[in-house]
């Protein structure tokens, strides 16, 4: 790896797959290979992707025979993939294979490759169990491996995407772990600090998804690019805003009456909002973590909902006290109903932001979305709709 260019590394790291592959683009073969293998896997992989296939296949060719296999197996799975991730398996042996044997053989195997477990495979490459550097120090030499390994390993399926591989190791907190297809056979291997930093990747973007922003896009981003990542989502934003402007135009005759109601419109709105958020978290964390099984949508919005109730009853005794004393203090001759006004509004705001913090990524998943992806702006449209809809229909419902 004495090739390697440090600065180039760290600038690759700093970039959406699809610009660091345009800096691979006057870099020798074996270079771009030397520099590649320093990187996540799955970030490797995705650059590759990114690459034209001649360039790809080159710089697959100036790799060892054993990552040029895995890496071309590697390419044949979906973006997000376990199989994305795979390093080789080196330290493969048969079952009959002593353990002087296989010492001898990892000896040869440590100075090229970094090897935490040794591989148990019968003659058709299944997977049979693992051999852990501890056994075999203290087994007898003449031992065959079949009498000392692990069987009914914990193996995860290439095509799971990353997101699911975590969730599975989440307790088990390994250091590699193997990967077979269905029929058990070994393919490659993964490492839990690979499977953790493509996820956090992952994490890191769902804030910015939230509001519109593309996971593509980092600091280093041009600046036309991401005002093309960006704007689509603020015309949509602008487009949610207007169908909420439309409510209040609705209700102008009851803001032209009841002018005071125009104070207490933004203080709904950020309560409800703020509501609709924490709905939306929970519920985003419980997806990222698998905790939501099908069926358990319906209890969750449910709860959501009622939550929401909860939290804004006594919110909305506050805000009715609130337009109680700013209502006597201009002399309005409704000051009593008005603060039930605000009371109610305030209460089915907050329920309806509860629920719809829920449905909105839930729906998101169900139809195949990204469950982050502009939930945001979808929620705060819900919420500002509802909440200033609340308040100005039932003023002009209860207030003469």
């Amino acid at each position: 790896m004495a090739n390697v260019n440090t600065q180039l590394i760290e600038e690759l790291t700093t970039r959406p797959a699809s610009e660091a592959a345009k800096q691979l683009g006057d870099i020798t073969a074996p270079i771009a290979y030397e520099t590649l293998a320093t990187l996540n896997p799955a970030f490797a992989q995705d650059i590759l992707a990114e690459l034209p296939d001649t360039q790809r296949q080159s710089i697959i060719n100036a790799a060892p025979i054993e990552i040029a296999r895995q890496w071309t197996r590697n390419q044949s799975y979906a973006l997000g993939a376990v199989g994305r991730l795979m390093e080789p398996a080196y330290s493969v042996f048969a079952p009959a294979t002593t353990v002087g044997t296989a010492i001898e053989a990892l000896r040869a195997l440590i100075k090229s490759a970094f090897i935490t477990y040794g591989y148990v495979t019968d003659p058709s490459g299944k997977l049979l169990g693992i051999v852990t550097m501890r056994d075999l120090l203290f087994t007898d030499n003449d031992k065959p491996l079949a009498d000392i390994m692990l069987a009914n390993v914990f193996a995860l399926n290439p095509q799971s995407q990353i997101s699911d591989a975590m969730r599975l190791t989440l307790n088990r907190h390994y250091p590699v772990y193997p990967v077979c297809d269905e029929q058990g056979n070994l393919l490659g291997l993964v490492r839990g600090q690979t499977i953790f930093e493509s996820q956090a990747f992952e994490i890191t973007a769902q804030a910015g998804s939230m509001v519109g922003v593309e996971k593509e896009e980092r600091i280093s981003t041009p600046l036309l690019q991401s005002f093309k990542f960006r704007h689509p989502w603020l015309l949509l934003n602008l487009l949610t805003a207007f169908l909420a402007g439309g409510v209040v135009a609705m209700f102008q005759g009851t803001i032209d009456r009841l002018v005071i109601l125009a104070a207490f419109l933004p203080v709904l709105a950020g309560q409800s909002g703020n509501t609709g958020c924490q709905a939306m978290a929970v519920t985003l964390r419980g997806i990222t973590l698998g905790e939501i099984k099908p069926g358990d949508g319906k209890a969750l919005v449910f709860k959501e909902g009622l939550l929401g109730a909860m939290n804004g009853a006594p919110v909305g005794v506050i805000a009715g006290v609130a337009m109680f004393l700013t209502a006597t203090a201009q002399h309005s001759t409704h000051a009593i109903m008005l603060s039930l006004v605000t009371f109610l509004a305030m209460v089915g705001a907050c329920m309806v932001s509860g629920i719809s913090g829920a449905v909105v990524p839930l729906t998101l998943k169900r139809y195949g979305a990204d469950p982050a992806t502009a939930s945001s702006i979808f929620l705060t449209t819900s919420t500002d709709i509802v909440s200033m809809g609340l308040l100005l229909g039932l003023a002009t419902m209860l207030v003469p």
